[in-house]
């Protein structure tokens, strides 16, 4: 199912912020992306209605299995596009920003294609 890039970046930022705290809120969302309140509270209510995320009563945020699908999958082609670019000598805050761009517009072919490539030099 293809969402919108914010969607993905939200769910992604979730993921990213349950590894490292373990647990996330919507405010911790706010202070990564140094996004506002309200933008967070919108976004965070329409995950939930479209089944990405859920929120307890203590307000921590668990991503669905389809959320964290999508999370997953955008969290690894930013990963692999990120290091990809280093390597081919791109500035390391370029090649995440960059990575950023890409990791949401690449077809599943092409991204595959570029993690085959990437991961069999590694192997050389």
């Amino acid at each position: 199912m293809k969402i919108q890039e914010s969607a993905e970046n939200y769910l992604e930022t979730i993921l990213v912020l349950q590894q490292r705290n373990g647990q996330v809120r919507s405010i911790d969302i706010v202070n990564e992306l140094e996004f506002t309140k309200p933008s967070v509270s919108v976004a965070m209510k329409h995950l939930r209605e479209n089944g990405y995320v859920e929120m307890d009563q203590s307000g921590f945020l668990t991503l669905t299995d389809k959320g964290r699908a999508i999370a997953e999958t955008i969290y690894e082609r930013h990963t692999l596009l990120s290091r990809w670019l280093e390597q081919l000598g791109v500035d390391p805050a370029v090649a995440a920003e960059d990575a950023c761009r890409i990791e949401h517009v690449i077809s599943a072919e092409s991204f595959a294609a570029i993690k085959k490539h990437a991961t069999d030099g590694k192997q050389k």
